[in-house]
């Protein structure tokens, strides 16, 4: 059996409302962890001063040091070193290394804590998706295939990972970082901030362009690879069917069919994030001739040191940095929120067949099955049972015959409310079957498959 999705011609952006969709269906896995997240917002902080001060020492070296710019005496100023040069040196030399740990030992901390927490929460919102679908009705997994529910079991909510813990911690290190360079660039010198914020709208324009692309394929892309994944799991678990009429062949073509298929999505992706990437490159490299060009010229004219340069262009760089990087997080973003929508659809469908607010729990029943004018039909128009009245008396045997397709698995579904009757009733011990609740019912009925 195959299963064919339809995707939304609508989609064409990230959408700010299925990323608070995601948030709003699994942010209550979060709570538990507010401590932990909160301390590697602390790390988080700690990694942004660390970036921020890592070329400063480098200034001192060129401006102090090799090519002195202050005025004649600047060391005397400084008593902790004696008016040496060699102490200043060696200072700065275990600054650069004292930097380097605070900003490895806050990387670390953020990044175990983040991904500790992040596999934590995949586990709670897994478990909650599991025991959502098992209860679902029949009706539902008639309509899914199994492979498909497994992709959005594993792999769809392994990427809610990156969207619900590690994007919100990446966007606010990088938030932070851009917002302290952009405020020292400005005290630097305010001219050549604006040369190299004037590229953003450039950047903005090009993502925006393609996020909408980029997360219409990777929803498409899903969707196929729980295909694939149906047709693996059709097989395997027929094996030895497929074996008996010799339909190897047969089924290997089919799953070549799929697997091309989704190669074919899974290059389109690849080769629209590579577009992006490239874009965005060549946008970067232009800002930063520019920025070069005239940072030069002002260190020329003295109005620059060349130590300012150099923090201008580190932070340049790492100003940058995050932009790019915003390429991949946009990907990574699109194919993540297309994963949280395809598991939020399974959360958001009830079950056709559920407990009655006034349901009972079943007494011992004595046995005897009554169906009156019962209609049924998986599909309108097409009626498998056509007003079916019978009489099971208690300790009687009755067996159904009749060819494939007349109703008898659909009476025994029936009895067990994996579906309920279009029209009629059944009755057990002379009350609807419908009265009770479906854990009593199904725990005095035995059925061998």
């Amino acid at each position: 059996m195959m299963l064919f999705l339809k995707l939304n011609p609508g989609l064409r952006k990230i959408q700010p409302r299925a990323i608070r969709r995601s948030f709003g269906h699994f942010g209550r896995h979060l709570r538990p962890h507010w401590r932990t997240l909160f301390l590697a917002g602390i790390y988080t902080l700690g990694a942004t001063a660390t970036k921020l001060l890592q070329p400063w020492p480098i200034k001192l070296i060129f401006d102090v040091i090799l090519a002195p710019q202050a005025k004649e005496g600047f060391l005397d100023h400084l008593p902790l070193f004696g008016g040496s040069t060699g102490a200043l040196l060696a200072a700065i030399a275990l600054s650069i290394l004292l930097i380097a740990v605070i900003a490895g030992l806050c990387s670390y901390g953020q990044k175990y804590l983040t991904k500790s927490t992040g596999q934590k929460v995949v586990a709670s919102i897994r478990r909650r998706v599991y025991s959502h679908i098992q209860r679902l009705s029949r009706s539902f997994h008639d309509a899914h295939h199994s492979g498909d529910l497994m992709t959005r079991l594993t792999s769809d909510i392994g990427m809610l990972q990156d969207l619900m813990v590690g994007s919100v911690l990446f966007l606010s290190e990088n938030l932070l970082v851009v917002l302290g360079m952009v405020t020292i660039m400005l005290w630097m010198d305010w001219q050549l901030t604006l040369v190299a914020l004037g590229i953003l709208p450039a950047l903005t324009l090009v993502n925006l362009r393609f996020s909408g692309k980029i997360k219409s394929v990777a929803k498409k892309q899903r969707h196929k690879e729980g295909h694939i994944a149906g047709v693996i799991s059709e097989v395997l678990s027929r094996i030895a069917v497929v074996q008996a009429f010799s339909r190897e062949r047969y089924e290997g073509k089919r799953f070549s069919r799929q697997n091309k298929n989704t190669l074919k999505t899974g290059l389109k992706a690849t080769r629209l994030e590579a577009n992006l990437n490239r874009l965005i490159e060549i946008i970067v490299a232009a800002g930063t001739c520019a920025v070069l060009w005239l940072g030069v010229k002002k260190v020329l004219a003295g109005v620059l040191t060349p130590g300012d340069l150099l923090v201008f262009t580190a932070y340049l760089r790492g100003l940058y940095r995050p932009i790019r990087r915003l390429a991949g997080l946009t990907s990574h973003i699109a194919k993540a929120s297309a994963c949280g929508e395809r598991v939020i659809s399974i959360l958001e469908t009830e079950s056709e067949i559920k407990d009655s607010p006034d349901a009972i729990v079943a007494p011992p029943f004595r046995g005897e099955i009554i169906f009156e004018e019962v209609d049924f039909w998986y599909h309108p128009g097409e009626p498998v049972l056509n007003a079916v009245s019978f009489t099971v008396k208690p300790g009687q045997m009755v067996a159904l015959l009749g060819p494939s397709g007349v109703g008898k698995s659909t009476i025994a579904d029936l009895l067990l409310r994996f579906y309920d009757p279009r029209k009629g009733r059944i009755l057990i011990d002379g009350i609807d079957i419908r009265r009770y609740t479906l854990a009593s019912l199904r725990d005095q009925l035995a059925i061998v498959l």
